[in-house]
């Protein structure tokens, strides 16, 4: 049976959203509705649109409010419209947006693709949050991967030119990632103090950065990956739900934007991280960036 939540199509979106203006009107009324208090005379005031310019002035004493101030839109010249479209190839594409197919879309020089893209990552990875894990005693997946980096770099693991990242999975919950420096028994304790409520049980593999977490108020499960053990068949240890993430995100990574610095990373698992948790609900995504700016 085939799922009735299905992302918006191009037509939708264009129906939508028609023209420069139509996408700044939206802005304004998410962000102030049709009326509200002037800040400079105090009145409950309409604010009719300046044609010359992105901003809209009070009716009473011409006090003027720009709806693009602290959005990712903020002091840029690249049509609204442009944003927008790039935020709906976003919510639609499973492996994310490099920016050279921006630029290519949208006619822009590879610099504003390349800070259009970036502000979107940043954008997706502000709404979708941190909430604690675990709640209700629930399972919580935590494993650690390396991201990046080249068979040529020096030094193995974390100590090459890879960067450690840390995923904590609630089965039938979010996803929250973290990068890390250093991949010990103290980093990793500390993330998973941070992100997963007291009581939850933990299931992991067999590295040693997660002995003694029952210390710390969870019930811990451990899958033996050297034995070629998956899946515990007693308990139900194992990992394979955030391996599948890691999977889908060096999939992605390798396939869409060939390299992806330490310095950004953080941006680009926002983004995975915004879809992933929104996997089963791929219809609300857009109209969620679309009304966050309030």
């Amino acid at each position: 049976m085939k799922s009735k939540h299905k992302a918006p199509t191009l037509r939708q979106f264009q129906d939508r959203f028609p023209t420069e203006d139509s996408c700044l009107e939206h802005l304004m009324r998410i962000r102030y509705g049709n009326r509200h208090d002037c800040d400079k005379c105090g009145r409950n005031a309409h604010f009719y649109r300046i044609k010359t310019r992105r901003s809209y002035t009070c009716e009473y004493c011409g006090h003027q409010v720009y709806p693009t101030a602290d959005t990712p839109f903020h002091r840029t010249r690249t049509s609204l419209r442009d944003w927008f479209y790039v935020m709906f190839l976003f919510t639609t594409s499973r492996s994310g947006v490099a920016a050279r197919e921006v630029q290519r879309q949208i006619g822009v020089t590879y610099k504003t693709a390349w800070r259009m893209c970036h502000e979107i990552r940043k954008y997706m990875a502000m709404l979708d949050g941190d909430d604690m894990l675990g709640g209700n005693g629930g399972i919580v997946e935590v494993d650690e991967t390396l991201v990046g980096g080249s068979i040529t770099g020096k030094g193995s693991g974390y100590k090459a030119n890879k960067t450690c990242v840390v995923g904590l999975l609630e089965r039938d919950g979010k996803l929250v990632t973290r990068i890390i420096k250093q991949r010990d028994k103290t980093a990793m304790h500390t993330i998973i103090n941070n992100h997963v409520l007291t009581g939850a049980t933990i299931t992991t593999d067999e590295f040693g950065g997660y002995k003694d977490l029952h210390h710390n108020g969870y019930q811990h499960m451990t899958v033996r990956h050297k034995a070629r053990q998956y899946s515990n068949p007693i308990t139900g240890a194992g990992v394979n739900a955030i391996e599948g993430f890691w999977a889908q995100l060096k999939r992605s990574i390798n396939g869409t934007h060939i390299h992806v610095s330490a310095k950004h990373l953080w941006k680009y698992l926002g983004e995975f991280e915004f879809r992933h948790n929104r996997r089963h609900a791929p219809d609300l995504m857009l109209d969620e960036m679309m009304t966050a700016f309030a």
